[in-house]
């Protein structure tokens, strides 16, 4: 069945890279619904742009977004996670972190190599007390912003992606859904390769 429907999805707008929003936002979580003992850190932005097209100010954005973001909600709710001697961390890494990226530009890939050592790093210390981290690294998701790209850049990505499709989001969805449940509290300090067998081509 879903994971989740209308009834029990509540949206809370906040700015995911600044330190007193993301503590206001997850105070309010605690205090209004339950403690949060499952947090998927999936925020941030895409940039194809090469070294000497990047600007420091886009640099710092991209890890504002995709760096910080995750490194501001852990540390926030990884404590009282550690308290109750439980608790499960999913962060969205990419295919671009392990290989710099087929389409992607230095920063997206940059950004995404932190988040893969931040996961090592954040299941290291607390492995311990019941925490697990993990990472999910996928390559290209069916999502609206891949089903705008032009014919011939998705018939030349699938010719590198051996099962000959993306990814669906569903499917994403499902691995969170496994690494979240009993059957993966063995499981911390890895990251989940979702790449159709590119990574291998």
């Amino acid at each position: 069945g879903s994971l989740a429907t209308r009834e029990n999805i509540y949206p809370i707008c906040f700015d995911p890279t600044n330190s007193e929003s993301v503590s206001t936002a997850c105070q309010r979580i605690s205090r209004d619904f339950a403690p949060v003992y499952v947090l998927v850190n999936n925020c941030g932005i895409l940039s194809n742009t090469l070294a000497a097209e990047t600007s420091i100010e886009d640099w710092r954005n991209i890890f504002a977004q995709n760096v910080d973001s995750c490194f501001l909600m852990s540390r926030e709710l990884l404590p009282p996670m550690k308290e109750r001697k439980w608790g499960r961390i999913i962060n969205t890494c990419s295919l671009a972190g392990k290989t710099g990226g087929v389409t992607t530009g230095i920063g997206y890939a940059s950004s995404k190599g932190a988040v893969h050592t931040m996961t090592f790093a954040l299941a290291r210390e607390s492995a311990k007390d019941g925490v697990t981290v993990n990472g999910i690294a996928p390559a290209y998701i069916r999502t609206p912003t891949v089903e705008l790209y032009p014919d011939e850049m998705v018939d030349m990505l699938l010719k590198y992606i051996p099962v000959g499709r993306f990814c669906e989001p569903e499917e994403f969805a499902h691995t969170v859904r496994f690494l979240i449940s009993p059957l993966a509290g063995f499981i911390t300090g890895e990251i989940i390769d979702m790449n159709g067998g590119l990574l291998m081509s």
